[in-house]
């Protein structure tokens, strides 16, 4: 008997009606995964954060496409409002890959539109390997099929850094000292750049940033910051098997991404009938950087998506 655990509704304001939010928590793994669901009908997009361990905090614009279907976020367990046990054995790629499902059959979506931002993306990828049924469409924001090519991508993006700043990265990585001040503000420099380009930066992002900082999460899967990625992720590569999936997949990318149009074209070369759309003021973070032309292009897209559902043949 699966267990039950509360939920909270309200309303909440929107132009020029009141749109429906509910709160609440899911049982996964003896854990509790907080989930944030708004507005009603049509085809609903479930939202795979970053990170791992960022939390769902910097993708609240999205939000704004619950004016034509439901949207939901979700903190993967081990951060943000869900439960953070301390044990590391649990932050492996594939408990996070059964999560979706967990999420998915506690909320009854039999069909979604899914999308994936960042480590999102490298778990939407996973997931849509399982073959999951209805998937009406994919989008893969600032992210790829890769973790070698994108630390690849990351180092020279490094490496065209202004100034000394390169060379004072490759030194405190090559003692290991990660948490040096004047690491960090290198690091740094190379975030206002890549990660997002708005200043200041916005509340919901600042929030994520909190999310991470000492996350265990981020620190077993990843590592110390965003482009040394010495966790269980390092050697992840699903590229001979992009060619599997077959939604309809959109990837989304900024000009001056972390994660580059590079890695975004190796997706779109192997995922057949796959689209790249590039902003071209963005860096890792086009949701929130060129919020108003991003939601229009997701919107579009899963629009687009469920007129080739509905005219689909159907099997015999």
């Amino acid at each position: 008997m699966r267990s039950i655990c509360w939920g909270i509704g309200k309303m909440i304001a929107s132009e020029p009606t009141m749109i429906e939010e509910v709160t609440g928590y899911i049982p996964v793994d003896g854990y509790r995964v907080w989930y944030r669901k708004i507005g009603s009908g049509g085809i609903p997009l479930l939202v795979l954060h970053g990170g791992p361990g960022a939390g769902h905090d910097y993708l609240e614009t999205l939000e704004e496409l619950a004016v034509d279907r439901t949207v939901i976020f979700y903190d993967q367990l081990g951060c943000g409002k869900s439960d953070q046990p301390d044990d590391v054995s649990l932050w492996q790629m594939d408990r996070f890959v059964r999560e979706i499902d967990t999420v998915r059959d506690f909320l009854g979506l039999k069909q979604i539109h899914l999308l994936g931002q960042s480590w999102g993306g490298w778990l939407g990828i996973e997931y849509m390997l399982t073959q999951p049924s209805g998937i009406v469409s994919l989008v893969l924001a600032s992210t790829s099929a890769s973790v070698p090519q994108f630390v690849s991508e990351a180092a020279r993006l490094k490496s065209e850094l202004p100034g000394d700043i390169p060379a004072i990265l490759n030194h405190y990585e090559a003692l290991g000292e990660w948490r040096n001040p004047e690491y960090e503000k290198a690091v740094s420099e190379f975030y206002k750049r890549h990660l997002c380009r708005l200043d200041p930066w916005p509340s919901p992002y600042l929030r994520t940033l909190d999310n991470l900082d000492g996350n265990a999460v981020y620190e077993t899967m990843n590592g110390p910051n965003e482009f040394i990625v010495i966790g269980n992720l390092s050697n992840w590569n699903r590229v001979p098997r992009l060619g599997e999936i077959t939604a309809p997949t959109l990837v989304t990318v900024g000009r001056y991404d972390e994660i580059t149009p590079a890695c975004s074209q190796t997706i779109v070369d192997g995922i057949p009938g796959a689209r790249m759309l590039i902003f071209e003021e963005s860096s890792h973070t086009a949701h929130l950087e060129e919020k108003e032309a991003y939601l229009a292009a997701v919107g579009s897209f899963m629009k687009e998506a469920e007129q080739q559902t509905q005219s689909a043949p159907s099997l015999p």
